[in-house]
């Protein structure tokens, strides 16, 4: 039987962003964010411990916040969903227990939400959402995938990085080069000030057939460069821009192919990867070239956010699934695992 919501709470733990957000019927009500990112700078990377912690500090007055925003009461409520996986395995537990913890206490089903199927289903939120099916680029810290999504939970891989996740390149490639922490947003700035004519990084894995990725070389590939020149500001800037210019031609050009392969003429683009301007400005430039529509989410919603596991949970749960009363965060959770939701 199928179950309709009202009105579901988003939970969002995964790493280093504290999210919740309420999406219901009429759409996302509220959504309050906390980042890390000040936290984790002093050591340029995220510290699973201290990730762990802090989420746990802030979610409650998180759901608070969200309550007060939308005027609703606990009782309002007619589920929860929560990131189960993948993720950081401290900081998922934090948001597991609280979640499925209040889902008890307030006689409501809850939905473990993967992190991904989250990120993927981010441009729904917008008011022009994309049509199923369509091809999805899921660009972020940890993952590259070229997916083709046919409905909610029908996902087929059609390819993905082999080592190095794009957003790892980005975040290594400006630690190199000293550049701060999060490596991805301080490399894309110094970017713009590089000379795109001065050095010239390979596409990886472009020459051959299939849809995979590989980055780890564009990475050593950047400390060979810097090596050799004299690493000032110019030099610096000069190796962001070639860096950037080379992931972001990549992933256009294994987006085309996937698009022509699948003959379909929609492409999602999401993760935080997404917000990177050059790579929009590549990937519309071949979407004219080809085209094809092109859907992003908001800049909000790229990176971590409890609106995007609000409204993938609420999907869910409108087709009747809930969880068990026993909390599992799964680290590693391939998204090829899920099901397509069965409506009646």
């Amino acid at each position: 039987m199928t179950t309709q919501p009202r009105l579901v709470l988003g939970i969002e733990t995964s790493c280093d962003e504290t999210g919740v957000a309420l999406y219901g019927d009429n759409g996302l009500l509220a959504d309050t964010l906390h980042s890390q990112v000040a936290m984790h700078a002093e050591y340029g990377g995220v510290v699973p411990e201290l990730a762990s912690r802090d989420h746990v500090r802030k979610l409650i007055p998180l759901i608070e916040r969200c309550f007060a925003d939308a005027n609703i009461q606990a009782n309002d409520l007619s589920g929860v969903a929560y990131t189960s996986g993948p993720g950081l395995v401290g900081a998922l537990f934090a948001g597991v227990s609280v979640a499925r913890s209040l889902a008890y206490a307030w006689n409501i089903p809850s939905i473990g939400v993967h992190h991904m199927e989250g990120h993927l289903l981010a441009p729904m939120l917008e008011s022009n959402p994309p049509n199923f099916p369509f091809v999805a680029l899921l660009v972020s810290g940890g993952h590259t995938q070229l997916i083709k999504v046919s409905a909610i939970g029908d996902y087929e891989l059609l390819g993905e990085s082999l080592d190095d996740a794009a957003g790892e390149a980005f975040d290594k490639t400006a630690k190199l080069l000293n550049l701060g922490y999060p490596g991805g947003p301080a490399l894309a700035a110094c970017a713009e000030k590089g000379d795109p004519n001065r050095f010239t990084f390979p596409r990886p894995m472009t020459n051959r057939p299939g849809l995979d990725f590989s980055f780890s070389g564009l990475k050593t590939f950047a400390l060979t460069t810097s090596q050799k020149n004299e690493l000032d500001e110019q030099t610096r800037a000069d190796i962001a821009r070639a860096f950037e210019d080379a992931v972001a031609d990549t992933l256009a050009i294994k987006c085309k192919r996937s698009l022509i392969q699948t003959g379909l003429s929609t492409l999602v683009v999401a993760g935080g990867v997404s917000a990177n301007k050059h790579l929009r400005i590549t990937l519309n430039n071949m979407g004219k070239e080809l085209g094809t529509e092109i859907f992003y989410p908001r800049h909000d919603f790229c990176t971590d956010n409890g609106a995007m596991i609000a409204y993938a949970g609420y999907q869910r749960l409108l087709a009747g699934e809930h969880d068990k009363l026993s909390i599992q965060a799964r680290p590693r959770w391939p998204l090829s695992e899920l099901n397509t939701p069965q409506r009646n």
